[in-house]
C-alpha cells in the first residue's frame, strides 16, 4: 500500500470523524476494497446527517466485493435504502444514449465526423454569438464550420443548457424556447435548438449542453425507431436491466428514492414529488437522451460491467471492445483549454459521453482513482466508473441537490482504492 493511498484513506476517515463502529467487520480479500472501510466511511455520512441515505455496489472481475446501503431512501415515510431502492440517475443517462448512438456507428450507419444537420435539418441554420452591438442587441455570425456528430458527443458544439452558466445574454431565450420540456417530442426539441444561437464556435470550448439529447434524436432519426424502444430493445432488455426506465410504473413506486435539497444549514428538505419525478411517473412525450433514466444498483452495475467487459456481459455483446475503447479514451484537443467546470472532475479529459482520467491524482484533494478509468455522475449525486487497469467497476447512489456539496464522492473513491482495515492507519 503506497503512502499517497494511506494518506487519501486517512483523509476520508478524517472527513467523517464520528461515524459509527461497525458491529460485524468483515475481512477484504487481497487487492480488492475493504468491506468494513467502505462500510464506515458510507455509514459516516448518515450517522452524522451528512446525507439521509446512500448505497453503493463495486465488482471486480465481473465478481460483486462491496455491497452497502445506508440511512433512507424515504426519510418522510421510513423507507430504509435498499439494493433495489429505484433512484433518479439524470446525467448517468448520459452513456447509456452514447452507447445506442455508437451502436448504429458500428452499423455504418454514420460517421462521426458527419454533420449533425445531416440527419437533423433543424439544425442547418444556426448561428453564433458573437457579442452585442451598441444598441445591445445580439450580433450573430455564421459557424466556422458545421457541429459534427463528435462534437455533440464530446460537448464541443456550440451547444450548453438553459443554466446558470448560460451567457446571461442568451439565458432568457433560451428559457423562453426550453428546449427540453416534457410537452415537447425530440422533433420540437430539435425545432426549438433550432431557434437558438450557439454560445461558441463548434470545436474552440468543451461546454455541457443538450448535445446527448441531439444523440437521442440522432439515435430515433437513424435507426428509425423512437428512442426509447431503441434503448429498450438495444441495451436494457438485452442486459436485463429490468428496473431502468424513463417510467416507473405503480406496482414500484414504494422503491423510487425520495430527492433531498441541502439546505445552506447542512439540512436536508425533502423536494417536491409533483416536480422532482414528474418524468418518471408519467408518459410524456419527451424522451431526453441526458438525463430522465431512472435505475438500481445492480442494474447500472450491469451496464458498467458491459463496459468493463469490452461490451459484452453474460455471453450478450452490446458492442464491440474496439467502440468501448474508442468511447473511453479521451478526444479533447489540448487546444481546448476552456473546459468550464470539467477539470473540477480531477485530471480528465473527455471521450463519448465519459470523462476519461488522464493522469494519476495530482494533490490529496483528489479523489483516488487509476488512469484509463472512465465515468460519469448525476445531478442528484450520483457516480460511477469503469477502471479498466484494476478489472473494477463502482456504482454509487443518493439522493439530494444540489450537487456537490457534501464531499462524499471523494470519500468513497479513496476507501475503494484504500483496500486497507481502518486500524491499520496511522493514529490521528
Amino acid at each position: 500500500m503506497s503512502l499517497r493511498k494511506l494518506l487519501m484513506a486517512a483523509t476520508a476517515l478524517v472527513v467523517l470523524s464520528g461515524c459509527a463502529s461497525l458491529q460485524e467487520p468483515r475481512a477484504a480479500a487481497p487487492g480488492v476494497p475493504n468491506p468494513a472501510h467502505v462500510d464506515q466511511v458510507l455509514k459516516g455520512f448518515t450517522d452524522t446527517g451528512k446525507l439521509v441515505g446512500v448505497s453503493a455496489l463495486v465488482t471486480e472481475n465481473g465478481k460483486e466485493v462491496y455491497f452497502g446501503a445506508f440511512g433512507a431512501a424515504d426519510r418522510e415515510a421510513g423507507r430504509k435504502m435498499a439494493r433495489d431502492t429505484i433512484v433518479s440517475i439524470y446525467s448517468m443517462t448520459k452513456p447509456i444514449t452514447g452507447v445506442a448512438l455508437m451502436s448504429l456507428w458500428e452499423e455504418g450507419k454514420f460517421r462521426l465526423d458527419d454533420p449533425v444537420a445531416k440527419y437533423i435539418p433543424e439544425l442547418a441554420n444556426v448561428k453564433v454569438y458573437a457579442g452585442t452591438d451598441a444598441s445591445g442587441a445580439p450580433i450573430l455570425t455564421a459557424p466556422n464550420r458545421p457541429m459534427t456528430i463528435r462534437d455533440v458527443a464530446r460537448h464541443t458544439a456550440g451547444l450548453t443548457y438553459c443554466s446558470k452558466d448560460n451567457l446571461p445574454e442568451l439565458k432568457a431565450g433560451c428559457d423562453a424556447a426550453n428546449p427540453l420540456a416534457l410537452s415537447h417530442s425530440l422533433d420540437d426539441f430539435a425545432k426549438a435548438l433550432g431557434s437558438l444561437p450557439l454560445e461558441y464556435q463548434p470545436g474552440e470550448k468543451w461546454r455541457y449542453s443538450f448535445g446527448v439529447d441531439v444523440q437521442a434524436l440522432l439515435v430515433q432519426r437513424i435507426s428509425g425507431k423512437p428512442f426509447a424502444q431503441y434503448v429498450q430493445e438495444k441495451i436494457l432488455t438485452p442486459l436485463h436491466m429490468t428496473d431502468t426506465g424513463f417510467f416507473v410504473p405503480p406496482e414500484k413506486r414504494d422503491r423510487l428514492a425520495a430527492i433531498y435539497e441541502r439546505d445552506e444549514d447542512g439540512t436536508f428538505t425533502r423536494k417536491i414529488d409533483d416536480t422532482s419525478i414528474t418524468l418518471n411517473t408519467g408518459h410524456w412525450a419527451m424522451t431526453p437522451g441526458g438525463f430522465g433514466l431512472t435505475s438500481t444498483l445492480d442494474d447500472y452495475s450491469r451496464f458498467a460491467r458491459m463496459l468493463a467487459g469490452g461490451g459484452e456481459l453474460d455471453g450478450v455483446r452490446i458492442l464491440k471492445p474496439a467502440t468501448v475503447k474508442l468511447m473511453s479514451t479521451s478526444v479533447l484537443d489540448p487546444a481546448v483549454t476552456e473546459r468550464s467546470w470539467l477539470p473540477s472532475k480531477g485530471t480528465v479529459g473527455f471521450g463519448i459521453d465519459f470523462a476519461v482520467r488522464t493522469d494519476p491524482p495530482q494533490t490529496a484533494d483528489e479523489a483516488a482513482g487509476e488512469v484509463g478509468e472512465f465515468f460519469w455522475d448525476g445531478a442528484a449525486y450520483t457516480l460511477f466508473w469503469v477502471d479498466p487497469k484494476n478489472k473494477l467497476t463502482a456504482v454509487f447512489f443518493t439522493q439530494y441537490q444540489p450537487f456537490g456539496k457534501v464531499p462524499a464522492h471523494k470519500a468513497f473513491r479513496d476507501a475503494v482504492y484504500a483496500g486497507v482495515d481502518p486500524s491499520a492507519l496511522p493514529p490521528q
